[in-house]
């Protein structure tokens, strides 16, 4: 490529059902042994091959980039509680990027982009990450606890322990007025 050259445009048979206030910033070809595809990502977040829906920038817990390979860990939800959200990660998703461009750039400052805070605290029978993460076209943070592998999803006293650490960590972070 040359130094005026730009990446094609995205073929109108690989565009995702874009939301009206959505544009694509990179995208690229991609494999991952299931079948062709193509990654796009958007100002909203990221969508894969064969999901039909996207990924919002904030439900991506890890992005991985090997130099060939995506890697992408979306969230899941584990239990909706008063003022945030419990989540684990979901089966990590690993797709060969064949023309790769400005795509691993744009999915690592996105993702970056969208957490304001994250602490790591011991929890009972394991350890939890609070985060607050901005969602692109929404006012204010979305908390999250994400819970380390093999922590109980499902223990009252970790659910009340995260449900403490949330409102601390609000409370840290809240604007003073004056």
């Amino acid at each position: 490529m040359g130094l005026f050259s730009r990446k094609p445009k995205l073929p109108p048979a690989d565009r995702p059902p874009l939301a009206a206030d959505e544009r694509v910033l990179a995208w690229s070809a991609a494999g991952n042994g299931e079948g062709d595809g193509v990654v796009v990502a958007s100002n909203l977040g990221l969508w894969l091959p064969g999901r039909g829906h996207r990924i919002g920038w904030h439900d991506v817990l890890k992005a991985v980039w090997s130099g060939r390979e995506l890697t992408v860990t979306p969230a899941e939800t584990v239990a909706e509680r008063d003022g945030h959200t419990v989540v684990a990660d979901g089966p990590a998703e690993t797709y060969l990027l064949l023309d790769p461009g400005e795509l691993p750039h744009q999915v690592r400052a996105r993702v970056t982009r969208s957490v304001a805070y994250t602490e790591h605290h011991p929890v009972p029978g394991g350890a939890a990450r609070v985060a607050a993460r901005r969602v692109a076209g929404v006012d204010g943070l979305t908390w999250t606890v994400r819970l380390d592998p093999g922590t109980p999803a499902d223990d009252a006293a970790v659910l009340d322990e995260t449900d403490r650490l949330v409102a601390a960590a609000r409370a840290a972070t809240a604007p003073v007025d004056g």
